[in-house]
C-alpha cells in the first residue's frame, strides 16, 4: 500500500475511515456525492460498513481493499462507500436489518450493494478475496454484480424494491392490548432450555456476554423464588471470570468467546461490554454478598479508568483486537516468555493455574493449529484449586497479584492494539450508570466522583447550541446528531446518578431531557420511538429498533426510563405512556420473549410493586450514610426518596407528593409510600430492611 496516496477519507474525523483513507480503492464518506456520483456514472453503491477495533474488517482490509487487483476493480464497478458504524448507527440499523433478513445474520464488515436511490439488492459480511471454503471471494462477487447489473438491471430495481418495502412492512409494529405477566415465566423458561450446565451461557458457541440475561435473572429469582434463576447466572458469570474472554492480566471482558468454554475469544474491548458487565458483576454481589463478584466489578471499573477514561471526563469506546498485524498479539504467552520473567516457584505456579501449555492452547485463525502461544485461562476456581494442592487461598491470591503486576508491566512494553477514543453519548451513559449503580452499592465515593464528572461533561460537551444531545464528534470531530439511545441511556444515567446523591439537578435534568426526547422521537400514533429524531436524515425508511442485541435497544431502555421517573415523581403522564409503551411491543414480546430481555426486565419493574420509601431528616450526613447502608440490600425496583434541608424545596417541585412531608429534628424518618400516599413514618430502620429483603 503506498501511503503517499490517499482517496476521500483523509479528510474525515473517524478513526475507521481513517484507516481506510491509503486503500486504493476510491472510498468516498457517506454524502450527497457518492450517491450522486453513482448516478451520474450508472453504477451500482459498494457500501462497506465497520468500526476502528474490528478483526474481520482488518483482515478484509489487507485482503481486498489494499490489494491493487480488488481496488481497480471496484473502482471499475462501482461507487464505493465507508461508513463508521459507531459514529452512524441510523446508516448501520437499517442495512444491517436487511443484512438479517435476506441472509438470516449480521455481522462486522457489513457489505451491502445498493442501487443510486440506496435500495439494498444484495448483502453480505466478510468476503475473502478469492473463493474458498464455499465462501464467495470478492473478485468473483464483483464479476457476479457486474453481470446482473448490466443483464438484468429491470429485475435488480424489482428486488430492491421488494426488499425496502418488506422493511417497511416489518418495521410498522402493530401494537397490541395487554402483555400478560406470564411472558415473565416464559423468558425465565426460555433461558432454562438453552442454559448449558456444563459451561454456562445460553448456546453452545460462539458465546456473547449479553448481561442483560443476568440483570433479569437475578430479578426473576428474587421475585420467584426460583433458585435456578440465580445458579444460571453465578454459574455463567464464574465461567467467564476463569476463562480468556476475560484479561486476566490487564482485566476487562474481550467481546465474545468464539468457543463453548469461554477460552478463546475475539479480542476487541467494547466500552459497552464493560459497563454492562459491571453491572451484572455489581448486582450479584448485592444479591450474593460474595466478595468475588465485588472484586470483578472493582477490576472492570479499575480497567476503564485507567485505560479508557478521558482526561476530561468521557469514555473512549474501543480497543482493538489486533496489533502488529495478528489477533490476540498483545494478549498472549508463551511458556518460555513465562519462565522468563518469573523465578521457577512464581512461574509453576503462574503455569499451573491458568493452563500455560508448552504446546500452548491458542488456535491459529487460518489453520486452526495449536501453537506455541496460550491465553491464560483457569480450569477452576483459585478456591477449588486450594482446595485441591492444599494451599492458603489468600497467599494464592496475594501471589497471583503480584505476577499480575509483574506480567501487566512486561506487557506494556508490547506494541498496543489501536485504541478507538471517540465518545458516545450513548456507550458513555450506559458506563456512568454502571458506575453510579457500583458507587451505591459500594459506596465508593471515587466511583460516585467519576459517575458525576462524566455527566457533566457530556451535558457540557455533548451538546448543541439549543440543548440537544449530539452522538460523537466532541474532539476534532464531526459532530453527528443524536439517534434514540443517546437520549435514552443519559436519562437512564441521570436517573442513576440522582438516585445516588439526590441532587435535584440531576432529576430535573432527566425529566427535561425526556421531554425532548418524546418531541424527536416518539411514535405518537402508533407507540414506541424511532431510531433518528425527526430532524434526522430518512434513510430508506424511519426506523424503529425494538431487538435487544449485544446490549438494550434505545425502546427497551426508554420503557425502564418511563417506568422509573413515574416510580420516583408520582406524574401520572408517566403511566399512561407505559401503557402505550408496552402495548406497542406487547404482540412481538409475546411470539419471543428472548429477544425482548431488557423491556422485560423494565416490564418486571411495572407488574412488581417495589419498595418506595422516603427519608425524611435534619442532617445531609446521617441520612446519607443511612441510605448507603440501605442500598447495599438487593432489592431491585425499590425507589428511595432522600429529603434534607439542602434539597426539600427544589425537589418537592419534582414530586408534588413530598410536599407534605416535614423534616423532623434530630432523627430520620422513613415513610412507606404506595401509589403516591406515604404511611404514617417510622424511626426504627429494622423495619425498612425487612421491607427490602421482604421479611414479614
Amino acid at each position: 500500500m503506498d501511503e503517499s496516496k490517499t482517496n476521500r477519507l483523509i479528510n474525515e474525523k473517524s478513526q475507521y475511515l481513517l484507516q481506510h483513507a491509503h486503500n486504493p480503492v476510491d472510498w468516498f464518506p457517506w454524502g450527497m456525492e457518492a450517491f450522486s456520483r453513482a448516478k451520474e456514472l450508472d453504477r451500482p453503491v459498494f457500501l462497506s460498513i465497520g468500526y476502528s477495533t474490528c478483526h474481520w474488517c482488518h483482515v478484509m482490509e489487507r485482503e481486498s481493499f489494499e490489494d491493487i487487483e480488488v481496488a481497480e476493480l471496484m473502482n471499475n464497478s462501482f461507487i464505493s462507500v465507508k461508513v463508521d458504524r459507531e459514529e452512524r448507527p441510523d446508516i448501520d440499523h437499517v442495512y444491517m436489518s436487511v443484512c438479517q433478513i435476506m441472509t438470516g445474520h449480521g455481522g462486522w464488515p457489513l457489505t451491502v450493494i445498493l442501487t443510486p436511490d440506496k435500495k439494498p439488492f444484495f448483502c453480505g459480511t466478510y468476503f475473502p478475496k478469492e473463493s474458498k471454503y464455499g465462501r464467495i471471494g470478492l473478485k468473483n462477487l464483483i464479476a457476479q454484480i457486474n453481470d446482473v447489473w448490466k443483464e438484468k438491471r429491470s429485475e435488480v430495481f424489482e428486488s430492491a424494491d421488494k426488499i425496502t418495502e418488506y422493511l417497511e412492512e416489518i418495521s410498522n409494529t402493530k401494537a397490541g392490548e395487554y402483555l400478560d405477566p406470564g411472558v415473565l415465566d416464559n423468558l425465565f423458561d426460555s433461558f432454562e432450555q438453552r442454559f448449558d450446565a456444563k459451561f454456562g451461557g445460553f448456546s453452545q458457541s460462539p458465546k456473547f456476554p449479553s448481561p442483560q440475561n443476568f440483570l433479569f435473572l437475578l430479578k426473576y429469582w428474587r421475585d420467584s423464588g426460583r433458585h435456578l434463576a440465580l445458579e444460571m447466572t453465578v454459574k455463567t458469570l464464574t465461567e467467564m471470570r476463569k476463562g480468556g474472554i476475560w484479561d486476566h492480566i490487564g482485566f476487562g471482558f474481550h467481546r465474545y468467546s468464539t468457543d463453548r468454554q469461554w477460552l478463546l475469544p475475539h479480542f476487541e474491548k467494547m466500552l459497552y461490554d464493560q459497563a454492562m458487565l459491571l453491572s451484572a458483576y455489581t448486582e450479584t454481589y448485592s444479591a450474593t454478598r460474595e466478595e468475588r463478584w465485588k472484586q470483578t466489578a472493582y477490576e472492570i471499573s479499575g480497567y476503564l479508568i485507567r485505560d479508557m477514561y478521558s482526561p476530561e471526563g468521557a469514555f473512549y469506546s474501543a480497543e482493538d483486537a489486533d496489533s502488529e498485524g495478528a489477533e490476540g498479539k498483545f494478549y498472549i504467552w508463551s511458556e518460555q516468555e513465562i519462565d522468563s520473567i518469573l523465578n521457577k516457584e512464581d512461574s509453576d505456579l503462574f503455569k499451573l493455574l491458568f493452563n500455560i501449555k508448552t504446546e500452548g492452547n491458542f488456535q491459529e485463525e487460518a489453520t486452526g493449529a495449536a501453537t506455541a502461544a496460550n491465553i491464560p485461562h483457569l480450569i477452576k476456581t483459585i478456591q477449588e484449586y486450594s482446595l485441591e494442592y492444599g494451599l492458603d487461598e489468600s497467599r494464592i491470591n496475594e501471589k497471583t497479584s503480584e505476577i499480575f503486576a509483574r506480567l501487566y508491566g512486561i506487557r506494556k512494553s508490547r506494541v498496543a492494539p489501536l485504541k478507538d477514543t471517540k465518545i458516545l453519548t450513548d456507550w458513555n451513559g450506559m458506563t456512568i450508570t454502571s458506575f453510579a449503580k457500583a458507587a451505591a452499592v459500594f459506596s465508593d465515593k471515587n466511583l460516585k466522583q467519576i459517575a458525576e464528572k462524566s455527566v457533566k461533561f457530556i451535558l457540557e460537551n455533548m451538546v448543541t447550541a439549543d440543548g440537544m444531545l449530539i452522538h460523537t464528534g466532541v474532539i476534532n470531530g464531526n459532530r453527528i446528531p443524536a439517534v434514540l439511545d443517546d437520549y435514552t441511556w443519559m436519562i437512564r444515567a441521570l436517573i442513576s446518578v440522582y438516585e445516588l446523591t439526590f441532587n435535584p439537578a440531576y432529576l430535573e435534568k432527566a425529566i427535561s431531557l425526556q421531554k425532548m426526547q418524546d418531541a424527536e422521537f416518539l411514535d405518537s400514533e402508533n407507540g414506541g420511538y424511532f431510531h433518528v429524531s425527526s430532524q434526522g436524515e430518512k434513510i430508506l425508511l424511519r426506523k424503529k429498533e425494538i431487538y435487544d442485541g449485544a446490549y438494550p435497544c434505545g425502546n427497551s431502555v426508554a420503557l425502564m426510563n418511563l417506568i422509573f421517573l413515574w416510580k420516583i415523581t408520582g406524574d401520572i403522564s408517566y403511566r399512561d405512556a407505559i401503557e402505550k409503551h408496552v402495548a406497542f411491543f406487547s404482540e412481538v414480546i409475546s411470539k419471543s420473549p428472548s429477544a425482548f430481555v431488557y423491556s422485560l426486565l423494565a416490564f418486571s419493574h411495572y407488574v412488581e410493586d417495589g419498595s418506595n420509601i422516603v427519608i425524611a431528616g435534619d442532617s445531609v450526613e446521617s441520612s446519607m450514610k443511612i441510605l448507603s447502608e440501605l442500598h447495599t440490600i438487593y432489592s431491585p425496583g425499590a425507589v428511595f426518596t432522600l429529603l434534607n434541608p439542602e434539597n426539600t424545596k427544589e425537589l418537592t417541585k419534582l414530586i408534588p407528593h413530598l410536599a407534605d412531608i416535614k423534616l423532623p429534628e434530630n432523627s430520620n424518618k422513613f415513610y412507606f409510600c404506595r401509589d403516591f400516599a406515604c404511611s404514617l413514618p417510622t424511626e426504627d430502620i429494622e423495619i425498612v430492611i425487612k421491607e427490602l429483603r421482604r421479611e414479614k
